[in-house]
């Protein structure tokens, strides 16, 4: 789990209050350009797509009574999946970069949930860098998000009991997965999968020791979590793109047939 430590005092030019609105977009992580790594990864399954959702933001509590001058928040930083699903069967690890003023600002995380918990009393952009399993992308993805403590309307009284919550949702799409990479996420609820073409086929899946759930249902602070209305019809939207698109190949295949039996016929014509 992430360390809980003490804040160095931030600067005062570092000092920013207001952060980002939550927004919805489309990540595509392409393929690998390093032929050499690619020899070691399984088959590409050509024009195929798969999808990630994930929602990355923070959670602040003030302290109240036991705030100080520089001690006056605690907050969560993180990456979720949309629907709370254990995202560990995409991600690797994740680091968060802290400002320069924190104790060891680079933190590494390498296990679910992929979340980092401090305290203190600025807000500053942190940069969060997913890495991803060697089957899934060898580029790294590089988030950036505005660490928010203090509500947008500052005229009324914080509570310690209502924190600020921020998020923003996005949708991480991968270009020609590896069989493999399909293979394990086929049937996994944090992944958009769409249908194999006719013809395709891949290695059964793994077996998941149930035991090992890195999923956030239960993270105590799923109750602030924000619950995009949008996300459902985002996933449906992104299911039903990909049918098209695998439609849409086996269109293409069938024309590449035919064109190259009337390019035999036309041949055979001139003879």
């Amino acid at each position: 789990m992430p360390q809980s430590g003490s804040t160095k005092k931030h600067a005062p030019d570092q000092l920013e209050i207001g952060g980002p609105t939550p927004k919805s977009q489309r990540i595509k992580m392409g393929k690998s350009s390093d032929d050499n790594e690619n020899k070691n990864l399984s088959k590409k399954l050509k024009e195929l797509e798969i999808s990630v959702p994930i929602v990355y933001g923070n959670v602040a509590f003030w302290l109240g009574k036991k705030a100080s001058e520089f001690q006056s928040h605690k907050w969560t930083v993180y990456v979720r999946s949309a629907t709370n699903e254990d995202l560990s069967i995409v991600i690797d690890r994740a680091v968060f970069q802290l400002h320069s003023s924190f104790n060891n600002p680079m933190r590494v995380v390498e296990s679910p949930p992929f979340e980092l918990s401090e305290s203190g009393w600025g807000e500053f952009e942190i940069a969060i860098t997913l890495h991803f399993h060697s089957d899934v992308c060898d580029k790294p993805l590089h988030l950036y998000h505005h660490l928010k403590l203090y509500p947008e309307d500052e005229s009324g009284p914080m509570s310690t009991k209502k924190p600020v919550t921020v998020e923003a949702y996005d949708e991480i799409v991968f270009t020609e997965p590896s069989e493999s990479f399909f293979a394990r996420v086929q049937n996994h609820p944090a992944v958009i999968v769409p249908r194999l073409p006719a013809g395709f086929s891949v290695p059964a899946p793994e077996e998941v020791d149930k035991r090992k759930r890195g999923d956030t249902k239960d993270n105590p602070l799923t109750p602030y979590f924000t619950n995009f209305s949008e996300a459902d019809e985002l996933l449906k939207l992104a299911a039903a793109r990909q049918q098209v698109q695998a439609h849409i190949a086996r269109l293409r295949r069938q024309l590449t047939l035919i064109d190259g039996q009337n390019q035999q016929l036309k041949s055979t014509s001139d003879l």
